[in-house]
């Protein structure tokens, strides 16, 4: 059985978690986020 997850939603799901633990982490979070989809995104054009 092969179990397909998708990268986004896990990151989304990870960092909504730890925003909910440590909120001073929000904007580090935010922009880490922000990055990798941004580069995810250029690498795939």
């Amino acid at each position: 059985m092969l179990i397909h997850v998708s990268l986004q939603p896990l990151i989304s799901l990870i960092a909504g978690i730890l925003i909910l633990m440590m909120p001073r982490l929000l904007n580090y979070i935010v922009a880490v986020y922000l990055i990798v989809i941004g580069v995810l995104g250029l690498l795939r054009t």
